[in-house]
């Protein structure tokens, strides 16, 4: 099957690194035009410049908590791009700490980044630009840990992805009449620069592939394939669905 986005245009939040940059590059080489958003201004522009090689691209910067901004951000895409197809939301964080240790001003940090940014990006784009089409994808970064319960110190986390996989599920029923899917990713561990410091421990590493019935950590390209999936007409029926991207960790 070959998926092609040729014509349509889409924004990925947190695309200057890692799943989010990865997710950019496969829909730009796909023939998509690709809004990159992200908080990180030199990252930015080097992910930009990247993709541009593969694509059509443009970054903007926005920082998702700041949510006043996104409404003007959005509108700027829409008139330099154009209408927007594909929302892809990855832009997110973790706080690895005893549960006893969270401050409210680390737990208000996660919920703002990574519940909070991406319902006001899903709101923003849905009411601009895909329910006065009646045509758009949605798809949401969740996590395995929005699942399951998360190994140790992941609370925080657990409880903002938990948070996405309800908002994405919600989401898909109220804005079907409008010709809107809206799904999610659930990956597992992925070989990112926000997870390698904790897979740096190898007995921590160890637990974690015990997990994982393929025996292996996903890579940004595994998160990529299955969310283009999602965001493509080959998914035209599927909505709702969170997509574990796991290695089987969720089937056990």
């Amino acid at each position: 099957m070959d998926i092609r986005f040729d014509n349509q245009v889409a924004i990925v939040t947190g695309a200057a690194s890692g799943i989010g940059l990865a997710c950019a590059e496969l829909l730009a080489i796909s023939g998509a035009k690709v809004a990159l958003v992200d908080i990180q201004s030199d990252s930015l522009e080097e992910a930009t410049k990247r993709v541009q090689g593969k694509g059509v691209a443009q970054g903007y910067q926005l920082d998702v908590t700041d949510i006043p901004a996104i409404a003007p951000t959005v509108s700027r895409i829409r008139q330099e791009l154009g209408e927007v197809d594909i929302l892809v939301c990855s832009a997110g964080i973790g706080i690895h700490k005893p549960a006893e240790q969270v401050t409210e001003a680390e737990w208000d940090t996660v919920l703002s980044i990574n519940t909070k940014g991406l319902f006001f990006c899903n709101q923003e784009v849905a009411v601009q630009s895909m329910i006065p089409r009646k045509a758009g994808a949605i798809v949401n970064m969740a996590s395995m840990f929005g699942l399951v319960a998360g190994l140790l110190e992941r609370t925080t986390y657990c409880v903002s992805k938990g948070g996405v996989v309800q908002l994405t599920r919600t989401e898909a029923i109220e804005w079907a009449p409008h010709n809107i899917r809206v799904n999610a990713i659930a990956p597992t561990y992925v070989l990112t620069s926000m997870t390698m410091n904790a897979l740096k421990d190898r007995e921590f590493k160890a637990c974690v592939l015990d997990n994982i019935p393929l025996r292996r950590l996903a890579t940004v390209e595994d998160v990529a394939a299955a969310t283009c999936f999602l965001a493509s007409s080959a998914a035209k029926m599927i909505t709702g669905v969170i997509l574990p991207v796991d290695g089987g960790w969720t089937a056990r």
